[in-house]
Parts: C-alpha cells; sequence; structure tokens
C-alpha cells in the first residue's frame, strides 16, 4: 500500500472514537435531536470512570486555555465481553493534543516494552501495569517511563470490539496482507466483516511480519472503520445499539463538559493534523522471557518530542 494512502488512512481513527461520535451524534437533525443528546448524556456517565494517579504537572489543565494535553488510549485484551475490569492492555498509545500549533502526535508503545511497574514494585512487560492495577497502574507507568503528565485515558475492550462492529452494521476494512485467523480467511485488500471476524482479524499476531505493530495497525483499521460506519446517516436509527456498544466496552475520564471543551478550544480540529511515532525497542530474553527494550538514546527522543508537543520544555 503506498506510504501517503497509509499516512491518510492512520489520521482518522484515535481521538474520533470520542470526537466523532460526539459530533455525529449531537448534530444530527430532526425529531431525533433531543432523544439522541439525552441518550449521549447516559452513555457519557456511563463510561465516565475516574481515577488517582500521581500528579506529574505543577499546575491543573486548563481547556479554555489551550493547555494542550496527553491522552493514553488502551486497548483492553481480557478475553471476555463486558467492562474492562481486567486484562493487559494489547495497545498502547500515547496522544499528545496542542490545539495552538494545531497539531497532535501519536506515540505506539510496544505491549512487550520492558519498563519500571510503579505501584507494584517490579519490572516488567509494559501491558502488565494494567493487569496488576487497571487504568491507574498504567497511566502512572507511562508517566514514570516517558516523564510526562497523562491527562486523561481511553480504554476500549478489544473483545467487545464484535458488539461494536455488529452495532454499526458491520464493517468493510482494506487489509494490508492476507492470512487465515481463528477460522477466517483475509485477502490483501477489501473484506467485509462481521463482528466476530473483525475480532479474529484484529487479535493476529503470530503470521503478521512485524508482529504487535501490524496487529496494532489492524485495530486501528477496524476502529476506523466503526466510526465511518457510525458516520453514516442511516446510522442515526442505530443509535441506541451503538451508544449502548460503546457504553459496555469503553471506559475513561472524559466527562460531557470537556468533550465541549475540547470541541469549543481548538483540540478536535488538532486532530485533523496526526504525527506519527513510535517508541523502538530491541526484543531479547530476560529470565527466559521475551521483552523489548528501549535504549537511553531512543527513550530520551520520544520523552523529548512528547515534552515539546506538551510545551513542558
Amino acid at each position: 500500500m503506498p506510504e501517503k494512502r497509509k499516512r491518510k488512512r492512520k489520521k482518522r481513527w484515535g481521538l474520533r472514537i470520542f470526537f466523532g461520535v460526539l459530533a455525529a451524534l449531537i448534530l444530527t437533525a430532526g425529531g431525533y435531536v433531543y432523544s439522541v443528546y439525552r441518550n449521549l448524556n447516559k452513555t457519557t456517565d456511563a463510561i465516565y470512570t475516574p481515577v488517582e494517579t500521581q500528579a506529574v504537572r505543577e499546575a491543573g489543565v486548563d481547556l479554555t486555555q489551550q493547555t494542550p494535553i496527553s491522552i493514553l488510549l488502551m486497548g483492553i485484551d481480557n478475553g471476555a465481553d463486558g467492562r474492562t475490569e481486567a486484562g493487559r492492555s494489547d495497545s498502547m498509545i500515547v496522544v499528545t493534543v496542542n490545539p495552538k500549533t494545531q497539531t497532535t502526535t501519536m506515540v505506539s508503545i510496544p505491549r512487550d516494552t520492558f519498563s519500571e511497574i510503579v505501584g507494584n514494585d517490579s519490572y516488567d512487560k509494559i501491558n502488565h501495569a494494567y493487569w496488576f492495577g487497571g487504568a491507574e497502574m498504567a497511566i502512572n507507568t507511562v508517566q514514570k517511563l516517558l516523564g510526562i503528565p497523562i491527562d486523561y485515558y481511553a480504554s476500549i475492550n478489544m473483545e467487545g470490539l464484535k458488539q461494536m462492529v455488529d452495532a454499526v452494521g458491520g464493517i468493510t476494512v482494506n487489509s494490508p496482507l492476507a492470512f487465515t485467523s481463528r477460522g477466517y480467511t483475509f485477502v490483501e485488500g477489501s473484506n467485509q466483516m462481521d463482528g466476530e471476524a473483525a475480532l479474529a482479524f484484529s487479535r493476529m499476531r503470530e503470521e503478521d511480519p512485524t508482529q504487535d505493530t501490524g496487529r496494532q495497525d489492524r485495530q486501528r483499521l477496524v476502529i476506523e472503520a466503526i466510526i465511518n460506519n457510525m458516520m453514516k446517516t442511516d446510522m442515526l436509527l442505530s443509535y441506541q445499539d451503538i451508544l449502548y456498544s460503546l457504553s459496555a466496552n469503553v471506559e475513561t475520564n472524559l466527562q460531557m463538559s470537556d468533550y465541549l471543551a475540547l470541541q469549543q478550544n481548538g483540540y478536535v480540529s488538532a486532530v485533523s493534523n496526526i504525527k506519527q511515532d513510535h517508541l523502538g525497542g530491541v526484543g531479547g530474553l530476560r529470565n527466559d522471557i521475551y521483552y523489548s527494550f528501549v535504549d537511553g538514546a531512543e527513550l530520551n527522543r520520544v520523552q523529548e518530542v512528547l515534552k515539546t508537543e506538551l510545551e513542558l520544555q
């Protein structure tokens, strides 16, 4: 797939799991508006899950003053439907949004990254932080590793993706490679999927030459396809199913007031200008367990990128 097309595809998925849904539902016309807005409020209340994390900023975030923010996005694999009460973070992406420069930066963290697990007195794969202590421990661990504050988080139950896909009537995804997984065969190019097929597509790892990186890319494709279907006019008829699937599979510390402030103060428009990055590492064994080890130079590079975007220099 041409690089330009690949970058364009990646630009649309991240924060729009929230912003896109809100825009599509709040801005609808006709007699549905009140009902949609009322149910949307119920959904934002249902997915709101506050956390108490270690304070890194000297002052809090003021969205009205266009303070650059960071969001930790996590795809949680717990092998079962329902709320993300346990499991490992299958995907971890740190997103910074700077409304002043109209720039969004997304940094992927490999799940096997060797890291101090803050609050567990151990060093382990970074995706185990969620397993040991939920979103709170995952956030504290990422903050310590990258040396930045994490202002918000959002977790998506990857098993629950099938419910979300079925709620939007199935999806069409252009796969970057052909493979077979869990009884489903996917061709390189266009594939029509229901929820079960989408889950198999998003979780395959072994046959992908890029392993975790490829799996994260395919998870992004699935989420992007879900959002694209949500934007369709006829999806308004199914908005209650869509909101239910969100409430069953998403947790975040963003509230309705935050969504509105993000919309009003230039954060949402900054999502149109996304820069992609990746925390690089070298795979190796430690006590017969595979990890991705990040050297000091690479860690410093990523830290500087994020601190610059957050105006913390």
